[in-house]
Parts: structure tokens; C-alpha cells; sequence
């Protein structure tokens, strides 16, 4: 008997949706800055979503990035696939594989301009 186990496509945005909110949740909460990009038509992206979130300090980077993946753990029950830049603080990355969030300094988000980068993406923002 074949077993199909890969998610369908549904389950699989409803995951995701349920993910996305709890990250959008947490950063309102910490009072970060955000937008979030849906690459799902975009064929290269490496994720369907990327949420790109602005810290006004180091502390608050760590306080998001922190807030996150507690909040995705309890609402979720998922924890990242990885983080990265929990060191330096400048720009830290949480990667839940089809939602990958970042969370930058002003001064790296001007320098990166990941919004740019993937300009064919639909762009939607939230108030923190």
C-alpha cells in the first residue's frame, strides 16, 4: 500500500496560515515593524512566505526572535527547522521551512533590501 505523506496542498496552507499569524502575533506584541511577502509565485523562492520584521535595537531583535518561536511552539506546536544571527544581533533568521522569518536592524534591512530582492512578490503589510 502506498502512502502518501506528503501534506496536501491545503493542509499545507492552513499550517502555514495558523504559523504566520502566531509570528505576526508575537511581533506586534514586541512592537517590531514588519512586512510579510507571499513568494508562493515566485518558481526560484525558497519558502512560500517570508515575513521581514524591523527591531529598533539589538535587545529587541533578541526579544522578537525569542517571543516567535515561544509563541509558534505553543500556538503551533512547531518549533524552526534552524535560526541563525543570534550572536551578532543584526539580522536573525528563523526558518520554519515554508515561512521563514527575518528580523533586522534598520541599517541591515536598507543594506540586504530583501523587499527588492523579491520584488515579484505580493507584499502585505501589518501594523505593528
Amino acid at each position: 500500500m502506498l502512502v502518501n505523506r506528503k501534506p496536501n496542498k491545503s493542509a499545507r496552507l492552513a499550517k502555514n496560515s495558523k504559523i504566520i499569524k502566531a509570528i505576526i502575533q508575537a511581533i506586534q506584541e514586541k512592537k517590531g515593524e514588519k512586512i510579510s511577502l507571499d513568494l508562493r509565485k515566485i518558481p526560484e523562492a525558497v519558502a512560500d512566505f517570508f515575513i521581514v520584521c524591523e527591531a529598533g535595537s539589538t535587545t529587541q531583535v533578541r526579544a522578537i526572535a525569542d517571543f516567535i518561536e515561544k509563541e509558534v511552539k505553543e500556538k503551533c506546536n512547531e518549533a524552526p527547522y534552524m535560526h541563525e544571527g543570534r550572536q551578532v544581533l543584526q539580522w536573525v533568521i528563523i526558518d520554519y521551512i515554508n515561512v521563514v522569518v527575518h528580523i533586522m536592524l534598520p541599517d541591515s534591512r536598507r543594506f540586504y533590501k530583501l523587499e527588492e530582492m523579491w520584488s515579484d512578490a505580493e507584499v502585505e503589510e501589518h501594523e505593528g
